[in-house]
């Protein structure tokens, strides 16, 4: 059971809460083709408006920014800056898109709300819009053909090779909810222009403080290197969190605990929970577990900024933990019991 401010509800876990609602839907239905831009015919086909967008965003992080500050530097703004966007465009992601958005974790005032989806936009992973119903899908077919970061195919594929296809899925049709709220879509019709304004804001700030030079370096190193940091941090939740680490609260698919990727993504290594326990606020429910997203929006519940925040009960864990031991102890026992010879 899930916990609501001191109140039992039921857990909507994978299926109920990604599929459930589609009992009373129309599945011939539509929303959008722009969250169907797939090949009709069932197959995948390559999106190269993409494929050249990221290849942009690799070659400046990997080759633009390290070769700025060999040959200008970058100065101490410009690293303080690139920090504050890194967790503010990450927390976007993970307390906005995610908990907020895909699993509605917590409420909050519209204006928190509208934040978070700026600061998610920061991280070009598109709008709450498509990541969310990606997000839902993935819940829904984990390990599947229909899993668009199916670990199933191999890191490169979970990591980021998934991003350079259209899907040939109705992907819509996992969160139906989504296209109801009036701030999701607002975000979604001004994705461009609120992506470009998080590029622009640190070459304005950087121009202020010292020229043309000053405003291309922390561009690079806040903007175009951040953001491929950023990507390839939330990447690893796909593909190192389905392939690596431990599952001590499920082995019913591959999601997998990291405590460090935890540390880059801000609290969303924790993955085996996640998906044992979708709704739940936090990703990492003990006190030790680093999980920076929980406590952004513990700390607005305090401020009376979130309200409703899901917690599923510790005997419920507890229960988890007990039957993913003794699955794991049926895994490791032979196949034939060797009989007693008296």
């Amino acid at each position: 059971m899930c916990i609501v401010l001191g109140r039992e509800q039921s857990s909507p876990y994978s299926s109920e809460y990604a599929i459930g609602t589609l009992l009373n839907r129309n599945e011939g239905s539509t929303m959008g083709d722009h969250l169907n831009a797939g090949a009709v015919d069932g197959r995948r086909t390559w999106d190269i408006r993409t494929i050249g967008l990221f290849s942009l965003v690799t070659s400046s992080g990997l080759i633009g920014v390290p070769l700025f500050g060999y040959i200008h530097g970058y100065t101490k703004l410009d690293w303080a800056l690139a920090g504050i966007l890194y967790l503010i465009s990450g927390l976007g992601i993970t307390v906005g898109y995610r908990r907020m958005i895909s699993h509605r974790s917590f409420r909050c005032p519209d204006w928190v709300k509208v934040a978070f989806l700026v600061a998610g936009s920061w991280a070009m992973e598109n709008s709450a819009l498509k990541w969310s119903a990606n997000h839902a899908r993935r819940h829904a077919r984990v390990d599947q053909e229909e899993d668009p970061y199916n670990a199933m195919k191999g890191f490169w594929y979970s990591h980021c090779v998934w991003f350079f296809m259209k899907s040939p899925f109705k992907t819509e049709r996992y969160a139906p909810w989504l296209r109801e709220d009036p701030i999701v879509m607002w975000q979604h019709r001004w994705y461009v222009p609120l992506l470009l304004s998080g590029m622009a804001l640190p070459f304005l700030v950087g121009y202020a403080y010292n020229g043309w030079i000053g405003g291309l370096g922390c561009f690079m190193l806040a903007g175009a290197g951040r953001i491929f940091l950023v990507l390839n941090s939330t990447f690893c939740i796909n593909s190192v969190c389905h392939l690596w680490g431990s599952q001590p609260y499920s082995r019913s698919n591959s999601s997998r605990d990291s405590w460090w990727v935890s540390l880059i993504t801000l609290g969303e290594g924790y993955h085996n929970y996640h998906h044992t326990f979708p709704r739940d606020y936090r990703n990492g429910p003990l006190w030790y577990n680093v999980d920076p997203s929980k406590w952004v929006i513990y700390a607005l519940s305090k401020l009376g900024l979130a309200k409703g925040l899901i917690r599923c009960d510790s005997g419920r864990r507890v229960r988890m933990r007990l039957h993913a031991s003794l699955a794991e102890g049926l895994e490791t026992l032979p196949e034939k019991t060797p009989q007693l010879r008296i």
